[in-house]
């Protein structure tokens, strides 16, 4: 397995995840030989990350017309660990990792059906205010349900 540097120790890094969606891997997601687009990770972190802040009751605040505050996809990286096949049904879990003043770090985890993790990744998600593109410190409420799944996550 490859050297992921934001995972310490794997086997509890694995066990704070709680959160996932199943996505079944589609025909024009592959290439000729029916192996994943290495590209396809970055769509299904952004349909888990949607999932998991709307589960947290953020997205409808955020999609709202008069919302100045959006999040914003800051970086983004994957570690490619399987290889992963058309019809596939992979489980893309979610995870709060680290929570700032502006900013979260979402983890993720891609498991196929033999429960073998396929591909990781991170991101970091910052709050920016839409009219002047600066990042903003995240409201009290928001950030202490962060907070709560950092502690919840980790005490799994």
């Amino acid at each position: 397995m490859g050297k992921m540097d934001y995972v310490s120790n794997l086997k509890e890094w694995q066990s704070e995840f709680t959160f996932n969606i199943t996505i079944t891997v589609r025909f024009s997601e592959t290439n000729l030989f029916g192996h994943m687009n290495n590209t396809v990770p970055f769509v299904y972190f952004e349909e888990a990350r949607i999932e998991y802040l709307n589960y947290l009751g953020l997205m409808q605040e955020w999609v709202a017309n008069h919302s100045e505050i959006i999040p914003v996809v800051a970086d983004l990286q994957c570690d490619f660990l399987q290889q992963v096949y058309f019809g596939e049904k992979i489980n893309v879990f979610v995870k709060i990792a680290n929570v700032g003043n502006s900013s979260i770090d979402l983890h993720y985890m891609g498991i196929n059906p033999n429960g073998e993790i396929c591909f990781t990744g991170r991101n970091a998600l910052v709050n920016i205010n839409h009219h002047t593109g600066r990042s903003e410190k995240w409201k009290n409420d928001w950030k202490e349900k962060f907070l709560s799944e950092l502690k919840y996550s980790v005490s799994v």
